[in-house]
């Protein structure tokens, strides 16, 4: 069961509504969103690139752009080093498209993820240097290499770092480091990804180059798919990147994104950031995690339609390869713990020795919505075991791992995600310390809905419809606006879809307004649940449309439904009790 509450956040709606020429409810659901002041609520409205932050102001943006045009003059031989995921292969793609603009000799190397782990090694340093690279240039890792960096300075290397990630207490020796971060940067928003601060610096490389800067804006939809895609926060300025982005995205000129537009199904659609999110963003995951990021990275750089097609529909395959074992995992998972003392856990610790690594983080996120614990997920990896956890609101992951370091060969992570190794005979006893440890209670795994605005469905309008657009785009630390009307009259029921997995409801309100309501969640849990509450004879009633005694309280989302020219207002639930 879960408990709903109501955002109560106070302001003077009616005089932000008056003022921005807005509805009430949707000043109050900026508010809910902690924009506040006129300036940031007019930046939240109506932010374009003009409010971008400068790139000049990102610590070493210029020093790195004077050094790599240096470099690019004297023929040195450039090397970018990436990372396997979204925001890796992003950044590394803007890295090299602007660096050959400029003239530059520029390769790329991406770390495979099961061979070389993440980021920069010993290993990659080597083959560097045997190959005759100059330079090493760094995107979305290498602030935390200092003995790798170190080895490459020893081998008379020049090395630049951009990245995004925290910093660790020693810096490496790099000629530049760019990561806003940076405690003396005086960059102004600090929670940029990889392929943004890729995108800053290139836009300070195309300056000294004499390169009209609004050439570098054509970087913002790569940018803006490593935002959603690497689960930034969408406020502020990634807010801005991602939707101006996207209006590159629906129209890109880049062959490669074009055909996984297509392959999967999107031609015509408006692309969102949901779409990059959960279709276009697993495709070029996936072949991080199951093949080589170096496949999604020449899928962006091919120029050819036909190959870039081909390209295309590996990836999706690759994709829809990496569902189907994750399913598998998840299903495995759960027939561990519902078979075991495992259930009775407070923090769930999986081991899944035949797992593919790459998979852990992904099963654990979808094991920890089916519970709502705090879950980690462990595997066989090269060297002894490895693991992802995937946390609650109520549990800092991270902190509490630190009480159980000694167990760990490597770990790192935040308060709801967190990775780790350790050798298989401490497993048992990893299980046992952390659950001993935990200091959770029942409340703590009973989900919380938060509703933005209690509104009854007499309220929604076409044109409140079309004006929460602008609240978009909607992710991470912007979320889609929750709204709830109690004691919903339920008239009629049908399944619908090629899966039997929407339905689709008649509904009336105290007022008797009538309207169509969707529901896309489990259609089997959904039955269930009326016939538990119900009984099955007035379950089968509304399924047959008669009248019946069924009500439901109901959080949604309104939307407008076009069907033949013509266009009804509708609600697409999302809980229920």
């Amino acid at each position: 069961m879960e408990r709903w509450y109501v955002a109560a956040k106070r302001a003077d709606f009616q005089e932000i509504g008056r003022k921005f020429g807005i509805d009430q409810v949707t000043a109050r659901l900026i508010r809910n969103r902690e924009v506040v002041g006129d300036d940031a609520i007019d930046a939240y409205l109506h932010g374009g690139r003009e409010r971008l932050g400068d790139p000049h102001l990102l610590k070493d943006a210029c020093k790195t752009a004077g050094i790599l045009k240096e470099k690019i003059r004297q023929g040195k031989k450039i090397r970018i080093i990436g990372d396997y995921d979204i925001d890796g292969v992003n950044a590394s793609y803007i890295l090299y498209r602007g660096l050959t603009r400029c003239g530059a000799q520029v390769d790329v190397e991406i770390p495979d993820r099961m061979k070389d782990g993440y980021g920069l090694n010993g290993h990659l340093i080597q083959l560097a240097y045997q190959e005759g690279v100059d330079t090493i240039l760094t995107c979305d890792n290498g602030i935390a290499a200092v003995a790798e960096i170190r080895e490459a300075k020893d081998l008379g290397m020049t090395v630049l770092i951009t990245d995004h990630h925290e910093l660790q207490p020693e810096l490496p020796p790099a000629d530049a480091i760019v990561n806003p971060k940076q405690p003396d940067c005086p960059y102004p928003f600090k929670a940029l990804c990889g392929a943004a601060v890729a995108y800053k610096l290139v836009a300070c490389l195309y300056e000294a180059w004499g390169i009209q800067r609004a050439e570098a804006d054509e970087f913002l939809e790569f940018a803006a798919v490593a935002t959603v895609g690497d689960v930034m926060d969408l406020v502020g300025e990634n807010r801005i990147i991602v939707k101006e982005g996207l209006k590159l995205l629906n129209h890109t000129a880049n062959p490669g994104l074009r055909a996984l537009i297509e392959a999967t199904g999107l031609s015509g659609s408006r692309i969102t950031a949901y779409h990059i999110g959960f279709v276009l963003g697993p495709c070029i995951n996936a072949s991080g995690r199951l093949d080589t990021a170096k496949r999604a990275l020449a899928l962006l750089l091919e120029q050819d339609c036909v190959k870039a097609a081909k390209l295309a529909e590996d990836l999706k395959e690759l994709n829809d390869e990496r569902k189907a074992m994750t399913l598998q995992g998840v299903e495995l998972a759960a027939g561990r713990i519902e078979s075991s003392s495992l259930k009775e856990d407070k923090v769930l610790v999986v081991y899944l020795p035949e797992c593919h690594e790459s998979l852990a983080g992904i099963i654990a996120g979808r094991l920890r919505e089916r519970y709502h614990k705090p879950v980690f997920v462990l595997t066989d990896g090269a060297e002894g075991v490895k693991g992802s956890g995937r946390s609650i609101e109520a549990y800092n992951m991270f902190a509490e791992m630190c009480q159980c370091s000694d167990l760990f060969t490597k770990f790192g992570g935040h308060p709801l995600a967190a990775g780790l190794s350790l050798p298989k005979e401490h497993v048992e006893e990893f299980r046992s310390r952390i659950n001993r440890l935990s200091s959770l209670t029942e409340e703590d795994f009973i989900p919380k809905v938060m509703i933005d605005v209690p509104m009854p469905i007499s309220y929604i309008t076409e044109n409140l419809v079309e004006e929460l657009d602008v609240l978009e785009p909607f992710g991470k630390g912007n979320v889609k606006p929750v709204f709830a009307e109690k004691n919903l009259k339920l008239l009629s029921a049908r399944i619908l879809g090629k899966n039997k997995n929407v339905v689709k409801l008649q509904v009336k309100n105290s007022g008797d307004v009538v309207m169509d309501a969707l529901y896309f969640g489990d259609v089997d849990v959904f039955r269930a649940y009326l016939t538990e509450q119900y009984g099955a004879g007035e379950t089968e009633k509304l399924f047959w449309g008669r009248e019946n005694s069924i009500f439901l309280s109901v959080t949604y989302y309104p939307g407008i439904n076009e069907f033949r020219g013509r266009r009804s207002l509708q609600i697409v639930i999302q809980n229920y009790q």
